[in-house]
């Protein structure tokens, strides 16, 4: 198996500053490259940094760029770490591509905190990637939801609609 990681940001990969101008949050280096280089895996994987931003500030444009990098990747396998505010949105737009499993997970706390559900989100991730064929998933809460069948409830938790 051989996995094509690609970075668009989110809490997931923010962390401190390194500044002393305050406590706003940066998107720094992506944690799930982080997470992989860790576990030492047993399959291959090629990472992409597509783009750094908090998924509120994703556009249409960026959306059509992953979607583009998506379709056109060789890689049949891909996981997409990306903000939760807007993952659905874009699992949406990448619903019709074919003949790939592509899945979206992220974090509600940056990979670099101490308490962060980042480390256990990519593994249910790469997990659910050895078993699944085709479609768009997100990886979110210890569950893996097709596209389609998610939402969030009133506490942002990733729940089956």
């Amino acid at each position: 198996m051989k996995i094509l990681l690609i970075q668009t940001g989110g809490s997931i990969d923010k962390d401190y500053p390194q500044t002393k101008l305050g406590y706003a949050f940066v998107i720094t280096d992506s944690a799930a490259l982080r997470v992989f280089e860790k576990i030492n895996p047993s399959f291959e994987y090629e990472f992409l940094p597509l783009f750094k931003k908090d998924s509120l500030l994703i556009t249409n444009e960026d959306r059509m760029e992953l979607y583009q990098v998506c379709k056109n990747a060789m890689a049949e396998k891909i996981i997409i770490t990306h903000g939760t505010d807007t993952m659905i949105e874009t699992a949406e737009l990448l619903s019709d591509i074919k003949n790939k499993a592509i899945i979206i997970t992220g974090a509600f706390r940056p990979e670099q905190f101490k308490n962060s559900d980042a480390d256990f989100n990519i593994g249910v991730a790469i997990g659910a990637l050895n078993l699944l064929k085709e479609g768009v998933y997100i990886a979110m809460n210890g569950c893996v939801f097709s596209y389609d069948e998610v939402s969030r409830d009133e506490n942002g938790k990733f729940i089956e609609k």
